[in-house]
């Protein structure tokens, strides 16, 4: 705080002078690349173009938002309102899908460490505050991803609306949401990234109190608090470096590489940002306010939160923390090591204690801890500040969300199909038994938690494995014995997530064959899971059999209702309740559609790394040179 009161006094008596970048000249600006055809695109775009494309990318959910408010226009209505709306989702996401892609493509990737497509107009002259947009190798996989997730969740919601506020709002949260996610990763200035980053927090907010499940309003609150607390001590991080280093614009502060800031400034502007950016990734301890936010969020939430938001926690270390203050990096870089390696350590105990019988685990709880988990090998690979673990880090990124946005739609499926998400009764002589009732879901769930699990030539594999090399051999001048010990513990979670993943498979996919055809049954069985009422009471299979619409009285022979919150003792051991009449739908052709793209990049990804490490390696090297390489 010293050091922030310092900087601003210094500017208030220095108000008029050269300080280069705030009241006088600002700093000579890098040179652009020229305005011709990328020789290392797949097609021709001119740098024009691709500026137009990223501006049409950052805005254009922005205004898609703004005009889901606003009555649909004669021809796009529909059959109602609601489903006029929800088209319109579709419409925009899509869109800004195809410019994202198109600028993917138009990508020079033999020049991936240069930012490209730049846009740099001023904004707040007095501060030399920058409207200031790019990308480079870094935050290119990042933008697509995130336009692929939201239009995968928009197309999800077409076909399975969410209960609760109207599709109108829910419309707009979710292209709002898409708008800052978009944005943190092409702002190129401090300033503008914190406006970003706290954009996303009010959608995801209202995306989990409106239309989320049992205890909503709670995990939306402890939501909001963790996450608004943590940017206010990152702007203060924020503030002191801009102010002391007489700029905002992220470029320049990474091409300085920390010379113009004393160490003990960068010391206190690394806590102060790793500390909110650590709030959002979600490090150990600081993430209790994850998996009840994803127990209680709607599908399209738990996969943006999980595939989206958590990745603008890391992306700022790689972005922020590493290159602009580089020697209080290193003092933390330990501590972060040891943090990430409890993650992953306490994620995946978490995950097998969920899994175990009779725990009454929840399914999307457990792919939220396991979350912590994952996330944990992205922060290892950043504290080892090297390009291994970097580049493993910015592709576990990728990886994860490609694969838990998966898991989190199957997930989503299960518990609209079977009305639960508990694992205790989705499993057992009468559970779901998924491989011999809906064995293409089952197949789909079964490779989601094989890839989750880091299996070679699969996705998920190659960011653990980056993370743990660069934790092997990290940067000159850390302790590496402590990334010794680090990788071990990342080592010891493989081999327990891998345990608890292919329990799940186990539990939920195998079990006898079902007692019944499912289209002997309607959808609308007993079993049913209300907000006041999240824990069901199964009835017996007798009363289950019984003809839609009618009800037959207890005979003496059936079975007492399983009363399931209820601990097992050796007088009445745990039993699953009787799923196995529920009718299970197999995999639906809009789901077919929807989910086959993240299957196909996440076997891609696994088998061709060089797709993402060749551009993200040029870009970690600059960063961590401060643009010498």
């Amino acid at each position: 705080m010293a050091h922030i009161l310092g900087a601003l006094t210094a500017h208030a008596l220095a108000t008029g002078t050269s300080a280069p970048g705030i009241a006088g000249t600002p700093p000579a600006p890098l040179p652009a690349p020229a305005d011709h055809l990328a020789s290392g695109a797949l097609i021709g775009l001119g740098e024009t173009t691709r500026s137009v494309l990223l501006l049409i990318v950052v805005l254009g959910p922005l205004l898609g938002a703004l005009a889901a408010l606003l009555p649909a226009p004669p021809g796009l209505r529909g059959r109602n309102p609601e489903q006029a709306v929800l088209r319109h989702g579709v419409t925009v996401s899509a869109a800004i899908l195809a410019a994202a892609l198109l600028l993917a493509l138009g990508f020079d990737r033999g020049h991936a460490a240069h930012i490209q497509a730049s846009t740099d107009v001023s904004w707040i002259a007095a501060y030399d505050i920058r409207f200031h947009l790019g990308v480079d190798g870094i935050s290119l996989p990042l933008l697509v991803l995130t336009a692929l997730l939201t239009f995968l969740c928009a197309l999800h919601s077409y076909f399975r609306p969410p209960k609760g506020g109207t599709p109108r709002a829910f419309v707009a949260l979710l292209l709002l949401l898409e708008g800052g996610a978009l944005a943190a990763f092409a702002v190129l200035d401090l300033v503008l990234f914190f406006v970003a980053f706290e954009t996303v927090l009010i959608p995801m907010y209202f995306l989990i109190a409106r239309w989320g499940g049992a205890k909503r309003e709670q995990a939306a609150w402890k939501f909001i608090l963790f996450t608004l607390v943590g940017s206010a001590v990152m702007l203060l991080g924020l503030l002191l470096i801009g102010l002391r280093a007489g700029t905002f614009d992220m470029v320049a502060l990474a091409t300085d590489n920390g010379s113009g800031l004393s160490k003990s400034v960068q010391v206190t502007a690394v806590l102060a940002i790793g500390l909110g950016l650590a709030v959002k990734s979600p490090m150990w301890p600081l993430h209790s306010w994850l998996p009840a936010a994803h127990t209680a969020a709607p599908t399209a939430g738990s996969v943006l939160l999980a595939g989206v938001l958590l990745k603008m926690g890391t992306y700022g270390f790689v972005r922020v923390a590493i290159p602009v203050a580089p020697e209080g990096m290193k003092v933390f870089a330990p501590w972060l090591a040891v943090f990430a390696a409890a993650g992953i350590l306490w994620g995946s105990l978490a995950c097998l204690q969920l899994v175990r019988r009779g725990s009454g685990g929840d399914l999307k709880r457990l792919v939220a801890y396991s979350s912590v988990g994952h996330m944990g090998f992205v922060l290892l690979g950043i504290a080892s500040m090297t390009p291994q673990g970097l580049n493993g880090a910015l592709f576990a990124n990728i990886a994860h969300g490609l694969i838990t946005g998966l898991l989190f739609f199957l997930v989503g499926g299960v518990k609209d199909r079977a009305g639960t998400s508990v694992l205790d009764r989705l499993s057992g002589s009468a559970g779901a038994a998924l491989y011999g009732r809906a064995p293409r879901y089952a197949v789909l769930l079964a490779f989601a938690a094989v890839a989750s699990l880091g299996l070679p030539g699969l996705a998920g594999f190659w960011g653990e494995m980056l993370t743990m090399y660069g934790a092997f051999d990290p940067a000159g001048g850390l302790h590496r014995a402590t990334f010794l010990s680090c990788m071990a513990v990342a080592g010891l979670g493989t081999l327990l997530t891998a345990a608890y993943l292919l329990l799940v498979v186990r539990r939920l996919c195998m079990g006898p064959a079902p007692l019944r055809d499912n289209s002997l049954l309607p959808v609308n069985s007993p079993l049913g899971e209300t907000p006041e009422s999240p824990h069901p009471v199964a009835t017996s299979a007798t009363t289950s059999a019984t003809t839609p619409g009618t009800t037959s009285a207890p005979s003496a022979a059936d079975p007492a209702p399983l009363l399931l919150d209820a601990p097992p003792t050796p007088a009445a051991p745990y039993e699953p309740p009787a799923l196995a009449e529920r009718p299970f739908p197999e995999l639906s052709a809009p789901e077919a559609v929807a989910w086959t793209p993240l299957v196909a990049l996440t076997v891609l990804a696994g088998l061709w790394p060089a797709l993402l490490i060749g551009l993200s390696d040029p870009a970690v090297h600059k960063l961590l040179t401060g643009g010498a390489a």
